[in-house]
């Protein structure tokens, strides 16, 4: 028989995206604005995180735009995770720019809920992302 464990979901300063004390991490600061049930956050990513050169990793940029997605639902429920993401890369993003990330909330109906994010280099679209969003009472 297969022993069920619930995910202990804890905030802290270790996350590889947002955490402060992740000395090889983005250490994006996401704001929210828990009105438009929305996120925002500005990088600056160094060569350190790029694939090709000059070019940030396109794994990297999946993670900004899914923290952005969480956020943005973080400012109706607490305990959240990434159930699916589904990307659109338009442009290589370059190393060195400042970035912004954007996210929002879309649809928040039962325990599965909508994000989209999108990632704008000068108000220029470069990445754009929908999350579905497992939410935990």
């Amino acid at each position: 028989m297969i022993e069920k464990k619930l995910l202990n979901i804890a905030e802290d300063s270790a996350c590889f995206v947002c955490g402060q004390d992740n000395s090889i991490g983005l250490q994006a600061k996401f704001t929210t604005d828990p009105e438009a049930c929305s996120s925002h956050a500005t990088v600056q990513l160094s060569a350190d995180y790029q694939g090709w050169q000059d070019v940030i990793h396109g794994g990297i940029i999946a993670a900004l735009l899914d923290e952005a997605c969480i956020y943005a639902c973080r400012c109706k429920a607490e305990r959240c995770v990434t159930a699916e993401l589904q990307l659109r890369y338009r442009k290589p993003v370059p190393v060195g720019v400042l970035i912004e990330i954007s996210g929002v909330l879309t649809e928040s109906h039962r325990k599965v809920w909508q994000a989209s994010a999108q990632l704008k280099i000068a108000s220029s679209l470069y990445a754009e992302a929908e999350a579905k969003v497992f939410i935990f009472n």
